[in-house]
């Protein structure tokens, strides 16, 4: 079996874990926080180019790009690639890292491809899912034609990417990201104000610039460092696609789990919404935007987890538990100190994010600020969980990552959403997000504590 170079010449094994995790985890931020960004900004022009209606009906696009690229199966292959190579180079066993990169690009490619040719043939009906209300529904269809088309541009670097941080290059990720979210940026407001294409151009600005970031990031393949592609890396491997789906599924089954909660909140939103002085629009339009707005504290926790995941895995790989230890520890820290941020902005000053979303007034700025204060309420919370998710992912225990990500999302979430607005009205919609964060806290500390009890008897017999 070919071999890696020794593992204390790793600067994994060596570099001190507070710079390494700066190394890896600001890039990855920023990668992480672009790909949000390509949301919000649209948000942002249709909300003053178009109006709320506008933004009610990217509302409703929204979980579908979430299924894609966002991240869900794109993270599923991309950073179950990243997990099993940071392992397989710990391990030294170069051949089997070659082949697990090879079998993800070719997965991503496939995925990509059959997903956008299912949405544009069932888009009516898939937008019924999410909730869309007739009045949204042309600006929803004229936005979702143009994202669909180019969910393969959305997929395919956004799996790369969590490749290419593995392999030691942070900012080369970053840099690809950060490209079209710039040209996106630059674009949106040309096709809304100057050529008045409303929902389109930013759909068509969105589009630009993912084709410019799919570019670099394929780019990149030939540069790989740890490796060198051949034929035989790219030849499909039951075995191989298991193992790299299975390290990534806590990753698909996070960001899925958020559509599924998107395309119930919304139509809860709708339903409750209609019974209350709001209307449907409103709640279902605020909500997104508060959905959105946490999308970005999301993608900063992911990023410090993500981020540290590479360091993780590799030590656990080779058996340096101490730095393991010592990785998860900052990890914690430094999203605890994001997530209390956050929640002193959503807390005290939910008003200054509504207006970056157009000028409205009246009830649909009352419910966008109490959308902020309940639905945030234990944001703190957030981090903690992000960070023990992606701790068993790295390590190889995917199915426990799994537990956790289903548990908050789903198992906690849906029966909330469920119960509590037969009570409380479109209001209970909004409870339901501090009801789950609480309960999934409290699975996410016992998992740790059993795990870190399991790692300190391996430190002990190592």
């Amino acid at each position: 079996m070919e071999q890696t170079t020794p593992q204390n010449q790793s600067p994994f094994a060596t570099e001190p874990i507070g710079r390494l995790i700066a190394k890896f985890a600001i890039p990855c931020v920023i990668s992480l926080l672009v790909n949000s960004l390509y949301n919000i900004v649209d948000q942002i022009f249709i909300g003053w180019g178009v109006g709320y209606l506008g933004n009610g009906a990217t509302n409703v696009v929204f979980p579908i790009t979430i299924v894609a690229l966002s991240l869900s199966l794109s993270l599923m292959i991309g950073d179950g690639g990243a997990a099993y190579l940071s392992l397989k180079l710990g391990e030294g066993d170069l051949e089997n890292a070659r082949k697990g990169m090879g079998n993800a690009i070719v997965l991503v490619t496939a995925v990509s491809i059959i997903l956008a040719a299912v949405f544009l043939v069932f888009i009516n009906p898939i937008l019924n899912l999410f909730g869309a209300t007739d009045v949204l529904r042309p600006c929803a269809l004229q936005y979702g034609w143009i994202i669909g088309a180019g969910l393969p541009f959305m997929m395919i670097p956004g799996a790369i990417n969590s490749m290419v941080r593995a392999d030691g290059s942070p900012k080369y990720a970053m840099f690809s990201m950060a490209l079209g979210a710039i040209i996106n940026t630059i674009f949106d407001p040309v096709f809304i104000f100057v050529f008045h294409m409303g929902v389109q151009g930013a759909a068509i600005a969105t589009v630009m610039g993912q084709v410019a970031s799919f570019i670099v990031s394929v780019a990149y393949l030939p540069r790989f460092k740890s490796l060198r592609f051949q034929a035989a890396s790219f030849r499909l491997k039951g075995r191989t696609c298991g193992s790299i789906l299975s390290f990534g599924v806590s990753s698909f089954i996070t960001q899925f789990a958020i559509t599924i909660v998107m395309a119930l909140t919304n139509n809860l939103l709708a339903s409750y919404g209609a019974q209350s002085v709001y209307g449907s629009e409103i709640p279902l339009t605020a909500t997104g935007i508060v959905m959105k707005v946490n999308q970005i504290l999301i993608s900063i926790l992911v990023g410090i987890s993500v981020g540290t995941q590479p360091i993780l895995g590799y030590n656990y790989g080779a058996k340096n538990y101490t730095r393991v230890k010592k990785a998860l520890d900052i990890a914690f820290v430094l999203s605890e100190i994001v997530s209390i941020v956050a929640f002193l902005i959503f807390q005290f000053t939910p008003m200054t994010i509504v207006s970056l979303f157009g000028s409205e007034e009246g009830l649909y700025n009352e419910f966008a600020v109490m959308a902020f204060r309940i639905f945030l309420l234990l944001c703190p919370l957030t981090g903690f969980q992000t960070v023990v998710a992606v701790y068993l992912q790295a390590v190889g225990k995917p199915i426990k990552s799994a537990i956790l990500s289903l548990a908050r999302q789903i198992i906690f979430f849906v029966p909330a959403a469920l119960i509590l607005p037969r009570f409380l009205g479109v209001t209970g919609v909004l409870w339901t997000g501090p009801v789950a964060d609480g309960l999934a806290f409290l699975l996410s500390l016992g998992l740790l504590l059993y795990e870190r009890s399991l790692l300190k008897k391996a430190e002990a017999a190592a």
